[in-house]
């Protein structure tokens, strides 16, 4: 699909079309819609941003709950978005060995008793090491703030709707 095809789309199609580059929330997609026409993928992806940056807070942590838990049931989870399959996958998460799993297990409780929400990170961007740059993340990040932890979760969540929009849109 091409940016003129992108500018031409009804509401209904470019959410249909787009609604899943922000997991489980198209609301985000018909909010941006408003912002055509886009001159580029860096506008466009820019305009959904800006539509998280204003919504209120507790629309932001609804977005970011709205992210599976990283390599959750050994990487079996059924509410996965294909998207989210993929990616998880390609990090191999859902190949994750028993131990790493408790790893995983540990870490995720730890951050969601702490924060609220399940820990977000752009697995596409983890690097040849994924599993351990995103074990070594949550341990970080477990010592953040709560109000640093939800601007660093929407800042992934970002780079996660950018890789997805790459995917889709042919410049």
């Amino acid at each position: 699909m091409t940016l003129d095809d992108i500018n031409r789309l009804s509401t209904e199609d470019f959410v249909a079309e787009f609604g899943a580059i922000y997991e489980h929330s198209p609301w985000i997609a018909e909010k941006a819609c408003a912002y055509r026409p886009f001159s580029d993928t860096a506008q466009m992806l820019g305009a959904f941003a800006q539509v998280v940056r204003q919504t209120d807070k507790e629309a932001q942590l609804a977005l970011v709950k709205a992210h599976p838990e990283l390599g959750h049931r050994a990487g079996i989870d059924q509410a996965l978005s294909t998207e989210s399959q993929h990616e998880q996958g390609g990090a191999g998460l859902d190949r994750l060995t028993l131990a790493e799993y408790e790893q995983f297990h540990k870490l995720n409780t730890a951050y969601r008793e702490k924060f609220g929400m399940p820990f977000v990170i752009c697995v596409r961007k983890a690097g040849k090491s994924p599993k351990a740059v995103i074990l070594e993340a949550m341990a970080t990040r477990l010592q953040s703030s709560p109000d640093a932890e939800l601007a660093e979760a929407l800042t992934q969540i970002d780079a996660i709707a950018s890789l997805r929009l790459q995917d889709k849109v042919q410049l």
